[in-house]
């Protein structure tokens, strides 16, 4: 079981309030796991992960640090509702959010998807984020110097790889996503970033979606000639919210080693 120390000296987020969605796993767990540490109190939402969730709801209140796990489907626009002001309730205050909750889902040609697939991929990985903000956006704008951050991907940037169209324009989607509701959230004292990761092994959708001779090849076209790990996204998270009350908004931070730039 990892554990989440926290330093000795105060930092940017401690005292904070914060939702992480998809937190059961892979990214959300990490990012979780690094507002903890940060000082954060946080809302872990989980849609089927109910055991990683709690996993890291244990490590937190062994710790002494404020954390508690809330259930529901995003798709599900009353379900996301009820999410955000439930935890917002238990916080007390809301000044970070989270959105990390997303899917590839399956991999699948033009040729090969559905309407169905496609609806659903979007409403996973788009519709899912407007909801909560939506509905997380009354809350935020109370205390000021609020932040958001939204989990897009490199396949947001490039187009993915073979399979992952309807994937890469939701993330892409994201991305745009992000800009406006920078300009649109900027008046009410909000900041709107996302970070892009590229290649993070040690997470479910690799595991799933990405084969080891696939992850080799990736890895031989990175500058860094390594792999992201969860705790490498964790950290441009913490930082694009912890600016809390800075002049960054409106920008994907590219986590991929150096593979896109722009």
């Amino acid at each position: 079981m990892k554990t989440v120390p926290l330093s000795s000296a105060p930092h940017r987020l401690h005292l904070r309030h914060a939702i992480v969605t998809g937190g059961g796993q892979g990214l959300g767990q990490a990012i979780a796991r690094e507002l903890l540490r940060c000082g954060c109190a946080v809302a872990l939402h989980y849609h089927r992960s109910a055991e990683g969730a709690e996993e890291v709801r244990q490590e937190a209140v062994a710790q002494g640090l404020r954390c508690a796990t809330f259930q529901a489907d995003l798709t599900v626009e009353t379900e996301a509702a009820s999410m955000v002001e439930q935890a917002t309730k238990w916080l007390g205050a809301l000044d970070i959010l989270i959105n990390n909750a997303g899917a590839l889902i399956a991999r699948k040609t033009l040729l090969e998807l559905d309407a169905t697939f496609w609806r659903h991929t979007q409403d996973v990985n788009l519709g899912s984020l407007v909801y909560v903000i939506r509905a997380a956006v009354p809350h935020l704008s109370i205390r000021g110097g609020a932040s958001i951050v939204n989990l897009a991907s490199l396949a947001g940037r490039k187009g993915g790889h073979a399979g992952s169209l309807a994937y890469a324009t939701a993330k892409g989607a994201v991305i745009t996503l992000t800009r406006a509701l920078s300009t649109e959230l900027a008046p009410h004292g909000i900041r709107v970033n996302a970070v892009a990761p590229g290649l993070i092994l040690g997470t479910r959708f690799h595991a799933e979606h990405t084969t080891p001779e696939s992850a080799r090849k990736t890895i031989q076209e990175i500058p860094l000639r390594r792999a992201g790990m969860p705790e490498d996204v964790a950290r441009g998270v913490a930082f694009l919210a912890g600016e809390y009350d800075g002049f960054i908004t409106g920008v994907t931070l590219d986590i991929n080693g150096g593979v896109y730039c722009c």
